[in-house]
C-alpha cells in the first residue's frame, strides 16, 4: 500500500479555504501520514548536524511553534525533513483561544498575521502524543500561561516541569503578542524570576535538567534586548530563539487583510527578523546559540542566517506559500556547508 500524500489538496486549493480551517486539515493530514509510518526522510535528515546543549540537531531547520500546537503531527512533520519539531504553545489548562475569525492571510505581502491566543487542549492532553512519537528528529515542547490565570509564573513553572518529562527541549514563550500582558514578563525584574523558577522546574531524576529555550519578540529595542540576553544568561537559559511574530506592520503592505489585529509573520517579518538576529548575536557575543525564525520562505534566506550566525534556524509561515517541498530545498541548500562548530 502506498502512503498517504501529506498533503490533502492542492496548495491552491487550501489557499482557497478559510486560513483556519485549511491549516487543521493540514495537521490532519499530516497526523494521518505519521500514523501511517510512512518513511521519513533519511537523505534530508543527515547534516551537517548540530549540538546545542548536549542535543544532537540531525539538521539545522526546525518547525516553528504554533503549526502543531497540540502535538498531533510530529512524526509526520518530522517525516518533511526537519530535524526538529516545536510544538505548542501548550498551557497548563486548556483554553479556546481568541474569538473567530483569528488567522487571516496577507497573499500579496506572503504574510500571515494571527491572533489565536493560546488556543490548546491543555498540556496534559498533548503529554502522551509527544512521549508515543517516534522521534527521528528533536522534540520541542513550547510552553505558555492561560489567559486568566491568576499566576503566570507558576502556570510557566507547571508547563516546564510537565514538558521536562517527554521533551528534549522545553521553550519558554513570553512573547506572544496575542494574550494581553503577556509581553511584560520579558522585562525585568519580572524576567530574571521567571527563568529562575523556570530553571528549577526542569529538574529530572538524577540531577539532569532538561534544556530550556527562551522565544523573544522582535519589537525589543536594542536596551531590552540586551538586558532579556543578560537575564538568560545568568540563568543558564541554552538558547534564544530570535523571534516571534511582530506587531509592526511595515510600509508598503497590500492585503486587504493588513489592518488585522494580532502578530505579523512571513515575508513581511524577514527584515526586521535579520536585523534583530543581528543584534542578537553581537549582544550575546557566543555566551549563549541563538536560533534565527522570521520570514525564512527559501533556501537562500535559511542559508543567510546559518551565515550570519544562527545556529539553527525555523520556519512556519513560509510552509503556507511554499508549499511542504520547501522543507527538502532548505535542508538540501544547508547540507553544502561545512560540517559547523556546534555552539554547546
Amino acid at each position: 500500500m502506498t502512503n498517504p500524500s501529506p498533503v490533502p489538496f492542492p496548495r491552491s486549493m487550501l489557499l482557497r479555504i478559510e486560513a483556519e480551517r485549511a491549516h487543521r486539515l493540514t495537521i490532519r493530514a499530516l497526523a494521518a501520514w505519521g500514523a501511517a509510518r510512512a518513511p521519513l526522510a533519511p537523505r534530508l535528515s543527515m547534516g551537517p548536524a548540530v549540538t546545542i546543549a548536549g542535543l544532537a540537531f540531525p539538521n539545522r531547520l526546525g518547525l516553528a511553534a504554533g503549526v502543531d500546537k497540540d502535538a498531533e503531527a510530529i512524526d509526520g512533520l518530522l517525516a518533511l525533513g526537519f530535524g526538529h519539531v516545536e510544538v505548542g504553545t501548550l498551557t497548563p489548562l486548556p483554553q479556546r483561544g481568541n474569538p473567530r475569525p483569528r488567522l487571516f492571510r496577507l497573499v500579496e505581502d506572503a504574510g500571515v498575521i494571527n491572533r489565536m491566543g493560546f488556543n490548546n487542549r491543555g498540556i496534559d492532553a498533548a503529554l502522551p502524543r509527544i512521549a508515543a512519537a517516534r522521534r527521528r528528529g528533536v522534540v520541542g515542547v513550547n510552553v505558555g500561561a492561560n489567559k486568566d490565570s491568576a499566576d503566570r509564573v507558576a502556570d510557566y513553572a507547571a508547563g516546564v516541569r510537565k514538558a521536562a518529562g517527554v521533551a528534549d527541549y522545553v521553550t519558554i514563550n513570553v512573547s506572544s503578542p496575542n494574550t494581553p500582558g503577556l509581553r511584560d514578563l520579558q522585562a525585568q525584574p519580572a524576567l530574571g524570576e521567571l527563568l529562575a523558577i523556570c530553571s528549577d522546574a526542569r529538574a529530572l531524576d538524577g540531577g539532569a535538567r532538561r534544556p530550556l529555550f527562551l522565544k523573544v519578540a522582535p519589537d525589543l529595542d536594542r536596551a531590552a534586548l540586551a538586558a532579556v540576553i543578560d537575564a538568560a544568561v545568568a540563568c543558564g537559559i541554552d538558547a534564544l530563539i530570535v523571534a516571534n511574530t511582530t506587531i509592526a506592520r511595515p510600509a508598503g503592505l497590500r492585503s486587504i487583510n493588513a489592518h488585522q489585529a494580532g502578530g505579523l509573520s512571513g515575508a513581511p517579518l524577514a527584515e526586521l527578523s535579520r536585523a534583530k538576529l543581528a543584534q542578537a548575536l553581537e549582544i550575546a557575543d557566543g555566551a549563549i546559540p541563538i536560533v534565527s525564525v522570521g520570514g525564512i520562505a527559501s533556501p537562500q534566506e535559511a542559508l543567510r542566517r546559518v551565515e550570519m550566525g544562527a545556529a539553527l534556524v525555523q520556519l512556519y509561515s513560509g510552509l503556507v506559500y511554499q508549499g511542504p517541498g520547501l522543507v527538502a530545498r532548505i535542508v538540501r541548500e544547508l547540507q553544502r556547508l561545512p560540517d559547523p562548530i556546534n555552539p554547546g
